[in-house]
């Protein structure tokens, strides 16, 4: 998860509709969630399931500042599901569970307003 901490930065280069449609963010529900230990900022391993045509994939999100692992579980997070893996300490990160940064640095989750089925694509 890279962390952008500047709300007054300018926002970043035109791409056209075709470059935002492949990046691939889906729903998915927190199955499991534990600290991450070794990590060089505080971060929580999550076990998400996206789905049927997804599956459980592992996610290493820097949320540890605002969020309790237990409290993670049965939450929707959003995520990118299609960049490649990256370790992440010891631990495989599959896909980029992805929030906002407070005013203060720390991670707020993105999620959907309501329930919505694993696996469901953001429009």
């Amino acid at each position: 998860m890279h962390v952008i901490h500047d709300p007054a930065a300018a926002p970043e280069e035109t791409i056209a509709f075709s470059d935002f449609l492949k990046v691939d963010i889906r729903i998915g529900t927190v199955l499991s969630a534990e600290e991450l230990a070794g990590a060089r900022k505080p971060s929580i391993k999550l076990v998400v399931d996206f789905g049927p045509g997804i599956g459980q994939k592992k996610s290493c999100a820097q949320v540890a500042a605002l969020y309790d692992p237990a409290d993670l579980v049965g939450r929707q997070v959003a995520a990118v599901v299609n960049f490649p893996p990256r370790q992440v300490g010891k631990a495989m990160s599959e896909v980029l569970t992805l929030g906002f940064a407070d005013s203060e640095g720390r991670v707020v989750l993105a999620g959907a307003e309501r329930a919505v089925p694993d696996g469901t694509r953001l429009l």
